[in-house]
């Protein structure tokens, strides 16, 4: 069965942007900086696949069947072309969502749970790629996400979008499973414990 993971790139301080976040700039002020790790050593022009260390946790992240993405972070991202590495692509949202940019898009108007679970059916054996601060915290609260694979930067931004910001009184238990060191940046793997 398909295992959901969010995968994020963080700074030391907690954020996955910087200031300013929005439409044609999905990574606001200086959040560039967040994803410098994928072009660490080079990268080739064809997939954006860094080298050296870091090409494990890339070669993983493209080897996923579905990804379920927050609406925010997608009308963000200029909603991908439609693309993501050739994979279905879901889409929580409230309310009428727009047409969708492509037939690998599917807007899920059911919730959280829904989405996960027709981007897991999608996924087949692979796993599901998770990506949005307020989808990961929707998530984490349903119970159904998985895995975290945080790329922690060696920055503090002191502003922009927390990853992690307004999950409520509960505590969520997490299991390290694997640290990756590379150039600019940590590679933490943890597991969701139930």
């Amino acid at each position: 069965m398909a295992t959901s993971v969010l995968y994020m790139s963080m700074s030391l301080d907690g954020f996955i942007t910087g200031p300013g976040d929005g439409p044609g700039q999905g990574l606001g002020t200086g959040g560039e900086r967040l994803h410098a790790w994928l072009a660490e050593g080079g990268e080739d022009p064809a997939s954006y696949r860094p080298s050296g260390p870091s090409a494990e946790v890339f070669d993983e992240l493209m080897a996923t069947g579905s990804v379920v993405v927050g609406r925010r972070t997608f009308d963000y991202a200029g909603r991908w072309g439609g693309d993501h590495h050739g994979v279905p692509i879901f889409v929580p949202t409230r309310g009428e969502p727009p047409d969708p940019p492509s037939e690998l898009v599917h807007y899920v108007t059911d919730g959280v749970e829904s989405a996960m679970a027709q981007a897991k059916a999608a996924a087949g054996e692979a796993d599901v790629l998770v990506h949005g601060a307020d989808l990961a915290r929707s998530c984490l609260s349903a119970g159904v996400l998985d895995e975290l694979e945080i790329h922690l930067i060696p920055v503090l931004l002191g502003d922009g979008r927390p990853l992690f910001a307004g999950l409520g009184a509960d505590h969520v238990e997490l299991e390290l499973t694997r640290v990756i060191d590379a150039p600019g940046v940590t590679h933490l793997r943890y597991r969701v414990a139930s």
